[in-house]
């Protein structure tokens, strides 16, 4: 049986970088060997930026062990929602290496947004946001979080329910809370909250929900440069990947799943 953890992909190298390390977390929480796979892009990260160790991406991973004779596979996916765009493209690309490669067995654990665990470690990192400054914020500041935005009505649907989440854990703490996406089809967008009335001027928090850095999420990447051409004093928070919380829910989540394929079947 193979077990792996896998992402979206990305070309840049310190997302890979990031799901390594979580496969690693996984491996040491489940005493299994969890590796990273990305579902895309990855490959094509120069090798001297992954200490000489290429990627793989999902469709390159099956086939090679599909012909070393692997017929039982476990993903991990490393996604804020598996029931959203792009967990359902991934499944649908499983199903089609399925059939076309003569049938393997696959199975999908439950995701971070399944377990419930999301709103706790964002606002953990809001807190954290909070303390580390030298200068305590004079009130409290509000609070924007943003995920990535798309085409999905059911990820918007997510990131309010989470944002509504998020507010009752924090409460007095910040002064208000809104959602937001980076981009998409479902408003508002980050860009357009910074320059409004409500948020224009003042020191606000930024939480993305992104697990890795990356072309969006990284220091120099597309929220960082949102937040600092718009008309607020943004405080962006740390991810929510590589959080202790997140790592201990995948893992329990591939122990559950782990523990369901080797139950003994019915008499």
């Amino acid at each position: 049986m193979i077990l792996a953890v896998v992402d979206n992909g990305s070309l840049e190298p310190a997302a890979h970088q990031n799901l390594r390390s979580v496969a690693r977390a996984l491996s040491q929480r489940t005493g299994q060997h969890v590796r990273a796979v990305s579902w895309k892009h990855s490959d094509r990260i120069p090798l001297d930026a992954l200490g000489d160790s290429p990627a793989w991406t999902l469709e390159a991973f099956i086939r090679s062990l599909v012909a070393l004779g692997q017929r039982e596979f476990v993903f991990v996916p490393f996604f804020i929602s598996g029931q959203g765009a792009i967990g359902s493209a991934l499944r649908r690309d499983l199903e089609r290496l399925q059939e076309e490669l003569g049938g393997f067995d696959f199975t999908l654990t439950a995701g971070l947004a399944a377990g419930g665990i999301l709103p706790e470690i964002v606002a953990d990192r809001v807190r954290a946001t909070i303390t580390a400054r030298t200068r305590p914020f004079p009130c409290p500041p509000p609070l924007i979080v943003v995920d990535h935005g798309g085409p999905s009505a059911a990820s918007a649907s997510l990131r309010d329910k989470l944002t509504a989440e998020i507010s009752r854990k924090l409460g007095s703490s910040i002064s208000s809370v809104a959602a937001a996406s980076m981009e998409g089809a479902h408003p508002p967008l980050l860009a357009d909250l910074l320059r409004s009335r409500e948020f224009a001027g003042r020191d606000v928090i930024v939480a993305p929900l992104f697990l890795s850095p990356g072309r969006h999420a990284g220091p120099q990447g597309d929220i960082g440069q949102i937040c600092a051409s718009g008309d607020a004093r943004c405080h962006v928070t740390d991810l929510v990947g590589h959080h202790p919380l997140a790592i201990r829910t995948l893992a329990n989540a591939l122990n559950t799943a782990l523990a369901t394929l080797h139950a003994p079947s019915p008499a």
